[in-house]
């Protein structure tokens, strides 16, 4: 019987990955369709996917699939025909990175879940039967022209700081699951406005617009394949980027860069910078965004604290680590003080860093 997940350490494993000589290209794609057996639709992936060396995570779940992969050049239209010959995701759009080396997954990781994107819908009306009307990158730029089109930013307060489309509205919030009535409440009184929603790849914008229809509005559209497949049309129809900024990724690389705009700050001195970084201490793992002169100076820490850790040797971190469960932290930007604290913190899960 096939082995139906890895069985290498993670370390191992990206050392493999750091001695491949050739060039991957990293993907995303989703479909939300009905799946009425998604732990036999993760397996037959697993097992088609595992001898192509493809690399990533992918969620399966009744509602749909989400998937962040890495796959070799080679193997890349392989993967694609693989795709393909399922009928429900026949022709789907896949979503290239555009600032990639490659390097961003090192594991193949397929799981079933309750959703592919957490809503905390639980209205039985709600269906994604009824969605917004999809835009490019074109219709996106026209549309931002009219003074009277909302733009509504899905993604989160951290992925915002970073880049955003110039006259995006943010609704400031650690989950997608709050966003959802959060942006309801904002435009309760826009009904009939245009309501362009945005994300990264195009799943939690699509599925916000069908939440939003499902509320009563009734112009709402969303932005076909999100921000990457956007910067991709701008850059093929020579097209004026109204994104600017990082894009921010949840792989390896935190982000990839769509403009030369640096519309963030170092969370530690202030200066400008939009690089997030994990801090290097293993009893922390905050998610924040550091300059290149404070990595220099604190280790690629986000505290004092954390860098005096950091550098005790291997086993006293382990003694001090014992017995502790630390959940992801991400520095919110909410608040006014520049050096993350305890009560700056947001707690986003508690199995993995970022």
């Amino acid at each position: 019987m096939a082995v139906l997940h890895n069985r290498v350490s993670q370390k191992e494993l990206k050392e493999r990955l750091y001695q491949e000589t050739e060039p991957r290209t990293t993907i995303s794609f989703y479909q939300y369709h009905p799946i009425q057996n998604p732990r036999e639709l993760r397996d037959e992936l697993y097992k088609g996917m595992d001898p192509l060396k493809v690399f990533g995570r992918i969620y399966v779940a009744t509602e749909g699939i989400n998937a962040q992969v890495s796959v070799p050049a080679s193997n890349y239209h392989a993967f694609k025909d693989f795709l393909y010959s399922y009928s429900f995701l026949s022709a789907i759009r896949l979503n290239i990175a555009v600032d990639d080396d490659g390097k961003s997954f090192w594991v193949l990781k397929i799981k079933v879940r309750e959703k592919i994107v957490a809503d905390g819908i639980e209205d039985p009306e709600f269906s994604m039967e009824r969605k917004g009307k999809y835009v490019n990158a074109k219709q996106m730029n026209d549309l931002l022209q009219d003074q009277d089109t909302i733009v509504v930013d899905m993604r989160n307060h951290y992925e915002y700081e970073v880049g955003h489309f110039v006259k995006a509205l943010e609704v400031a919030s650690d989950t997608f699951r709050e966003q959802l009535p959060m942006a309801v409440e904002l435009l309760k009184d826009k009904k009939d406005k245009n309501i362009i929603m945005y994300c990264t790849g195009g799943i939690r914008c699509e599925k916000a617009s069908a939440y939003m229809l499902h509320k009563g509005f009734n112009n709402v559209f969303h932005l076909e394949g999100g921000i990457i497949n956007y910067a991709k049309e701008v850059k093929e129809n020579e097209l004026e980027s109204k994104f600017i900024g990082k894009n921010f990724v949840f792989d390896n690389r935190l982000g990839e860069r769509i403009t030369k705009d640096v519309i963030a700050k170092c969370h530690q001195c202030g200066k400008p910078a939009d690089t997030h970084t994990n801090c290097k201490n293993d009893s922390c793992h905050l998610l924040f965004i550091q300059c290149e002169e404070c990595e220099k100076k604190y280790d690629g820490c986000c505290t004092a604290e954390c860098q005096t850790v950091y550098n005790l040797p291997v086993e006293e971190q382990r003694k001090l680590r014992e017995g502790q469960q630390n959940g992801v932290m991400v520095f919110n930007k909410s608040k006014q003080r520049l050096r993350p604290k305890l009560s700056d913190l947001t707690f986003v899960s508690t199995t993995k860093k970022v």
